[in-house]
Order: structure tokens, then C-alpha cells, then sequence
């Protein structure tokens, strides 16, 4: 477990960064925690600078976009999803248990004709 802080150190629609195996990005949304790795998987950037956008992370660089639940992107130019990692709250601490491999339900990447289902042009 990695601890992150106290809760009241992520203010709302706000993240910090913590590292684990690799850099690990906790988000508040509307009181509720998500923690996904912090590198974008298009390019080298940092999520945790990005902009919350609902259940969202839109990466600063070239404006990828993750969902903060599944760690998949909703378009290019990413492909490829993030891990997700699960967020634990005790006495008003917040850790984040670290993931082994990417989330089962994001891990493959997105061809162009999946993208397209999403209704994101490739």
C-alpha cells in the first residue's frame, strides 16, 4: 500500500502524484477518489497536470482523454489505457494499492474501428 496523504490533501476536482512502481496520479471527483498511473500513454506527460473533466482526465500534451474508472481512453491520440489502482480511505488517510498489470477490462488497445464506435474519429 502506498500511502498518499490526508484526504483533506486532495481537494475536490483536484490530484496529487505519488510514486509507486511508477508515478501514480489520485484524483477527487466530487468526493470521490481514482488513482491511475500518471504517465499518458500517448506521450510522455503528466496526467496529474491535466484537466478533470467529469469521470475524465484530459491529458495537457495533446489532449488525450482516460476515463478515471476503467483507465481507458476515449480517443486518440491515446490507444492505449492507463492502469487503474484502487483508493482506500481509513481514519481520513488515503492509500492507493497498486495494480499488478493494466485493468482486465481496459488492457488491450483500442484499434481505429473501436475507437470509432465511440463516436471518435481516428
Amino acid at each position: 500500500m502506498i500511502f498518499v496523504g490526508e484526504l483533506s490533501d486532495i481537494p475536490v476536482e483536484e490530484s496529487v502524484r505519488v510514486q509507486g512502481q511508477v508515478a501514480i496520479a489520485v484524483f477527487n471527483v466530487d468526493g470521490e477518489l481514482f488513482a491511475i498511473d500518471d504517465t499518458c500513454t500517448h506521450q510522455d506527460a503528466s496526467l496529474s497536470d491535466g484537466w478533470i473533466e467529469g469521470c475524465a482526465v484530459e491529458c495537457p500534451l495533446h489532449a488525450a482523454c482516460f476515463d478515471l474508472r476503467t483507465g481507458r481512453p476515449s480517443g486518440p491520440p491515446a490507444k492505449k489505457p492507463v492502469r487503474t489502482h484502487r483508493v482506500v480511505v481509513e481514519d481520513g488517510l488515503v492509500y492507493v494499492h497498486e495494480s499488478e498489470s493494466a485493468n482486465a477490462a481496459g488492457s488491450a488497445e483500442l484499434s481505429d474501428s473501436a475507437l470509432a464506435r465511440t463516436g471518435v474519429a481516428a
